[in-house]
């Protein structure tokens, strides 16, 4: 068991001494945010971002996880079918070229 030391118990001037310092120290935070020219370092925390802002971020992020899941699918494919990037391009420009892909049909 741990020791603990009993408090005093506060006698009247000890009580009334403490909230004398409380109201004075209240009293000057009050004069400071009612005084326009001072400098009072009030914490405020970090800027408020707009709702928009944060929705434009989240769908930047979204598209970035998204790029990066089809890169690695994409890697995985060619490293299934042993196939080179160039080799692919090679195909698709051949499909292209023969009528059986168009640029904006996507095969299936």
């Amino acid at each position: 068991m741990k020791y603990q030391k009993a408090q005093k118990p506060m006698d009247e001037r000890d009580k009334l001494r403490k909230f004398r310092e409380l109201d004075d120290a209240f009293a000057q935070a009050l004069r400071q945010l009612e005084d326009p020219g001072s400098a009072t370092d009030i914490p405020t925390g970090p800027p408020v971002r707009s709702l928009e802002a944060l929705e434009e971020e989240d769908a930047e992020k979204q598209a970035l996880l998204r790029e990066e899941a089809f890169q690695q699918q994409f890697e995985a494919l060619l490293a299934e079918y042993h196939m080179a990037s160039h080799e692919l391009r090679e195909l698709i420009e051949a499909l292209l070229a023969s009528g059986r892909w168009t640029e904006e049909q996507v095969p299936a």
